[in-house]
């Protein structure tokens, strides 16, 4: 029974039904302007109540009769009130018709608007006067004894006279029209109420995903935090020993511990040279952890590019050699200097010679070349939206171009994401991290430049950084 009632009750709901009210179904203005032109037409007054009492429509003429009497007889005006109550509270029965009569002999009919098996308001036509009603009835002589009856007889062939029958179909036709603005205001108001409810419904929906995906994500934060700190820690718990194990083998290369054979020489620099390959890997996991947590200071400066290019070229000369990989550079003559960290200036584009001379084939070449350039600073907050276009301003452009095995397009911005490796297998020939292009990309982005990669026909990769040359104090 319960069930019952809560499914009717949540139908209802989404019908309107237990809420159905006139005045939210009708236009005011149309039915007033419908009312008027019943008036117009047949000449008998018409109002139109909702079931609140709330009157929609007024289209009467108060009669010359009612007039007079309000004015000069109290007794008469009395009467006339609790005719006006009493023709409020007329109950129009099973039949949805009633009439009641004045002491005046005039006739107010009185009919059920009803839609849906509900009574949702009523109709009052009237006061019209019966033609056969012809003199003044005694119910009036009862009421107002004093009245000038002359007078009062003149006023009563004024008012307005219809058949009681002609007035029931006046009513039928009133309800049959009204019940066709009903059905449609029905309808109208229901397609609104049904689309305002799967709004609704919709709303529910996308806050409760929305608060979902936000637990997701600051879960994923926490994790990626904790990822950061485990990083930092073991980085940093790492490095201490690995430093001592670097120095001592060192002192044992050098001979300071006394003197070894040739084989044992050999397994100390094995030891060194895997001893700096696991600390820069090390150094790499700490900036990394620094550059995700806001962390690593950056300590600008005016730096040469053409001197830092120079310095790297002799930095990697000997693994290029090695290698059987041409380097070279193509700079502009004149750039002007970075305001820049010299030392992560370094970093970024050793990296990405390092990187190019991994994956280019012996025989093969790297270019370094660098230019100037412009690059686009979008409008700061403050300047309240009035700047349209972005201004230009002056940058650095450094191109690594290789002639090695080159990116598929769909790798192209997956190669910046830290840990990833195009060949991920455990046969891969390239050794690596992942770490190195996802530090350059972030410290790119720290120096306000942009860092990305274009083809280099017919192959191998070109990696395109850009920097500006002294960020704007407007930007």
């Amino acid at each position: 029974m319960t069930g019952a009632s809560a499914t009717e009750r949540s139908l209802d709901d989404l019908t309107l039904g237990s809420a159905l009210a006139l005045e939210e179904l009708v236009e005011r203005t149309a039915l007033g302007e419908m009312a008027s032109s019943f008036f117009d037409l047949f000449g008998v007054p018409l109002r139109i109540f909702s079931e609140a009492g709330v009157l929609l429509a007024d289209a009467t003429k108060q009669p010359a009769i009612y007039e007079y009497l309000n004015e000069r007889h109290r007794r008469a005006r009395a009467a006339l009130q609790e005719v006006v109550a009493a023709v409020k509270r007329i109950d129009p029965g099973p039949k949805g018709e009633a009439s009641y009569t004045c002491f005046t002999g005039a006739v107010y009919h009185v009919v059920a608007i009803n839609y849906d098996n509900r009574q949702l308001g009523r109709m009052i036509l009237g006061p019209f006067l019966p033609p056969t009603v012809k003199e003044i009835p005694q119910s009036f002589l009862q009421v107002e004894p004093d009245a000038d009856l002359v007078v009062v007889k003149e006023l009563l062939t004024q008012m307005p006279r219809a058949r009681e029958e002609t007035v029931r179909q006046i009513a039928r036709h009133l309800r049959g029209t009204l019940d066709l603005i009903l059905f449609s205001g029905h309808k109208a108001l229901l397609t609104s109420s049904m689309h305002l409810a799967s709004v609704r419904e919709s709303f529910r929906d996308l806050q409760e995903k929305n608060e979902k995906l936000q637990e997701a994500y600051d879960r994923l934060k926490e994790l990626d935090r904790l990822k950061s700190n485990f990083l930092a820690t073991v980085s940093h718990e790492l490095r201490t020993p690995l430093t001592s194990i670097i120095g001592y083998s060192e002192m044992l290369v050098e001979g300071i511990a006394g003197s070894m054979s040739g084989e044992q020489t050999e397994f100390v620099r094995t030891i060194h040279e895997k001893g700096e390959q696991l600390l820069e890997l090390i150094s790499g996991l700490l900036d990394l952890s620094k550059l995700e947590s806001g962390t690593l200071a950056i300590r600008k400066s005016d730096v040469a590019v053409d001197q830092l290019i120079s310095d790297i070229m002799q930095t990697v000369s000997p693994a290029a050699r090695k290698r059987g990989v041409f380097v070279t550079s193509d700079l502009d003559a004149g750039l002007p200097r970075l305001w820049a960290d010299s030392t992560r200036l370094r970093q970024i584009f050793l990296n990405l010679t390092d990187n190019a001379l991994k994956f280019t084939p012996q025989g093969g070449r790297v270019v370094i070349s660098g230019k100037l350039t412009t690059m686009d600073v979008e409008p700061d907050d403050e300047e309240g939206g009035l700047v349209l276009l972005p201004r230009k301003q002056p940058a650095i452009e450094v191109r690594v171009a290789d002639t090695g095995i080159g990116l598929p397009d769909n790798e192209k911005t997956k190669v910046f994401d830290a840990f990833y490796q195009v060949d991920s297998s455990s046969t891969r020939q390239v050794g690596g991290t992942g770490l190195g292009l996802s530090i350059v990309k972030r410290l790119v982005e720290a120096h306000d430049g942009r860092v990305f990669i274009e083809d280099n026909h017919p192959k191998g990769c070109i990696f395109v950084v850009i920097i500006p040359c002294r960020r704007s104090t407007l930007s």
